[in-house]
């Protein structure tokens, strides 16, 4: 069974997480009588907003606090209690968590700081809390989070200002979020525009349950609609995949907003291929696999979640965008064609029923400009061609500009009645302040009528309304599939650790998967001198074999189209001499001679991600290589289907399919390469850390591929495991 149909056969087993969310009873530990200290402010948001479960406070300082026995101790608190709020100090921590486990009470919310945020001695503290949380089966959220929100129950477990909120509200969103007071703040300026969250989880250092933990809870709770993530990162990719692909098949979308994107690019790697996979690549390759739609801001979210929130999927990137405005009218239309939305001509008869339906004056056209007439109709005739452009088959949605005035409120009405009759969405950019009018703004979105400012946040809640449709549908594509191996599993020579291969040595491994190499010889350094004739016909590459020289061109070691053998020996005597300028002391396993070969430059290779294992990464080579920066990834292994996804996902794709008169070139056979990349690095993942295939060279279609240059890079692993593996691959 494939990884996708894997995916769609059963949800992952997880945690039962319902009386965590919503508990029969919560003890505060290290409860306060002042209402203005974290223990004071967490018993008094239980009390004091209506959650109906028993509230326990502890404390041994204390008999009784606002009206409420208070224990000394969790062994004395009344059954039943599901969650332990704790509010002590760090290194008290530990043991109220070794207490709930005697005590039976399941879950445990820590607010306190002081953990692995601080350093060394809180990363041992932190530790000591899980362990102790392991022992005793107790589930944790934090330390350091500001807890948890379920608004349908009134359960305001934790601290803050923002959980004092009177704003807040309960509807079909849940949020998670890895930085606290932050999320919570989104959450309350969301909620003001109308949004409502059912739940809201802090996450904290996450000791235990992580943002993923509880991803996977969420998207399957049908009270949810939509979920959102505020993500600094997350420690298994693989899982985060998973949980994308199962909130496609639920048709729910994740609103992730992830930050800290751009330190990771910084880091060292010994090839082209690590680069090209630093860090966020791989995160947006996790997203577009998945039910992930990414927002960087707040607005994003709110219009996002309005449009999600009609109820009405898009069927595709068609819009047609109809105004009242010619100006704004022709915004629009720019700023769809910036989001990859698409307009289409309006069929015929829609055209020709707009034109009976419109004054002589207005453009009948996408975007389709109507003309302020409707001031002498009282938008009748707008409302009229609204209908026809939603009955359009060429149009998967509609952006409109909404009418002002006196009128508005009736013309909102209409407008209501008449969109039960379709499926299809229809986003109005509202164009003006939301006070002007603002009961005919209430009563549209009420109705399930997104409303939305600007003109460019209108257009990207459309695009997000086609990428999710889009999602879906390359899910349903995958997910049917199995996985076709080109070859089955090599035995290879990797022999040594944490250490880069020679060119030659990398080739060779490539060769046991059936990846096209040029024609090359290895020849002893000392041997070149005496040779009569070419070993290769000329032109020829000549390099460098050393497995201490991974970047040749930078350390001077290659010499191209050498032409006669006299040019060969001088370029053997030249690269020797670099070779020991650059690297004195470099092993030299002799000298590499090559055909020149020739065709479309691209970079093909593969990285065992310490969170999303192995990953391949496809991109433009030559000078577009760090000019366009042009690069695809996919999750190890895949099959030639969606090699060729890949490949046509580069923006640069039209170079390889034929463009403007150019032949196409052997896209197929690059597939198949892409896919045995795959296959190598997926087979023996505990050994390789990275593969860098740079250039290859795509010939014209039916010619082939050839691989000019390899580097593999291997693991470091204890020596006893080395041996073991050594044993299994020889």
């Amino acid at each position: 069974m494939s990884v996708q149909s894997a995916a769609r056969a059963q949800p992952e087993a997880r945690p039962d997480l319902t009386r965590f969310l919503n508990p029969r009873g919560v003890a505060v530990v290290g409860v306060s009588n002042d209402p203005s200290r974290i223990g004071g402010q967490a018993l008094t948001l239980l009390t004091d907003f209506g959650y109906g479960g028993r509230i326990y406070p502890v404390n041994p300082k204390y008999s009784e606090i606002k009206g409420l026995a208070c224990y000394s101790d969790l062994a004395q608190v009344p059954r039943p209690c599901d969650v332990a709020l704790i509010v002590l100090s760090a290194n008290h921590v530990p043991d109220a968590i070794e207490q709930c486990g005697k005590a039976g009470i399941p879950f445990a919310l820590v607010l306190s700081s002081g953990f692995s945020e601080v350093g060394p001695e809180g990363r041992a503290l932190q530790e000591k809390l899980a362990a102790a949380a392991r022992r005793g089966g107790v589930r944790v959220v934090g330390p350091n989070c500001l807890g948890l929100l379920n608004l349908r129950d009134n359960a305001r477990i934790g601290f803050g200002g923002t959980m004092q909120l009177g704003t807040l509200k309960p509807g079909p969103i849940a949020m998670v979020t890895q930085s606290g007071g932050f999320g919570f703040g989104v959450v309350a300026i969301a909620c003001h525009y109308g949004l409502g969250f059912n739940y809201v989880i802090s996450t904290g250092n996450e000791a235990d349950l992580t943002l993923l933990d509880w991803l996977a809870e969420l998207v399957e709770r049908p009270e949810v609609e939509i979920v959102t993530a505020f993500m600094e990162g997350v420690a298994d990719g693989r899982r985060l995949v998973a949980i994308g692909e199962r909130a496609l098949q639920l048709g729910k979308p994740i609103l992730v907003w992830k930050v800290g994107n751009t330190a990771a690019g910084a880091k060292a790697a010994v090839s082209h291929t690590a680069r090209m996979t630093a860090g966020y690549e791989l995160f947006r390759a996790a997203f577009r696999r998945g039910g992930f739609i990414e927002i960087r801001d707040v607005d994003d979210l709110i219009d996002i979640s309005k449009a999600f929130l009609a109820r009405k999927p898009a069927r595709g990137r068609r819009v047609c965008a109809v105004s009242i405005s010619g100006g704004a009218g022709v915004l629009l239309a720019d700023r769809c064609i910036e989001a990859g939305l698409e307009l289409p001509r309006l069929s015929e008869a829609t055209a020709r029923t707009l034109r009976e339906i419109l004054v002589s004056f207005a453009t009948v056209s996408n975007p389709l400009d109507v003309t302020a007439h409707g001031y002498n109709d009282n938008f009748a005739s707008y409302s009229r061609a609204l209908r026809e452009v939603l009955a359009d088959p060429n149009v998967d949605q509609v952006v409109a500009r909404a009418p002002r005035g006196k009128v508005a409120y009736t013309w909102a009405q209409g407008l209501i009645e008449m969109l039960r009759d379709t499926d299809k969405p229809l986003l109005l950019n509202w164009p003006t302040s939301p006070d002007d009018n603002a009961v005919a703004l209430r009563f549209l979105e009420e109705n399930g009528v997104p409303c939305i400012l600007g003109p460019g946040r209108t257009v990207r809640a459309m695009a997000a309304l086609a990428e999710f449709s889009e999602q879906r549908r390359a899910w349903e594509s995958r997910a049917n599939r199995t996985l076709k191996r080109a070859i089955a599993r090599q035995a290879l020579d990797l022999r040594g650790a944490g250490a880069a291969l020679s060119e030659h040595r990398s080739k060779t491994l490539l060769g046991r998967y059936g990846i096209p190499l040029v024609n090359e010889v290895l020849l002893p350094d000392d041997g070149i001198a005496k040779l009569k004739t070419a070993p290769l016909p000329f032109p020829l590459a000549v390099k460098i074999a050393s497995p201490d020289i991974p970047h040749k061109t930078e350390a001077g070691v290659v010499r191209l189209g050498v032409t006669d053998l006299k040019s060969l020996k001088q370029a053997v005597r030249d690269i020797l001499a670099a070779a020991n300028k650059s690297h004195p002391g470099a092993r030299i396993e002799g000298i590499l001679v090559q055909e020149m070969a020739s065709g479309m430059e691209v970079i093909v290779g593969a990285v065992n991600d310490a969170y999303f294992g192995p990953t391949v990464a496809f991109g433009l080579g030559g000078i577009y290589t760090e000019l366009l920066k042009d690069v695809t990834h996919r999750f190890a292994p895949f099959g030639t289907d969606e090699a060729r996804e890949m490949i046509m996902e580069i923006r640069g794709a039209g170079l390889l399919t034929g463009l403007r008169g150019r032949p196409p070139l052997d896209t197929a056979a690059l597939a198949d390469v892409l896919s045995r990349v795959s296959l190598l690095i997926a087979d023996h993942s505990d050994r390789i850390a990275e593969i860098d295939i740079n250039p290859l060279f795509v010939r014209e279609a039916g010619k082939g591929v050839a691989a000019a240059d390899a580097l593999f890079v291997l693991k470091n692993f204890p020596e006893r495991r080395q041996e073991h593996q050594e044993d299994q691959d020889l």
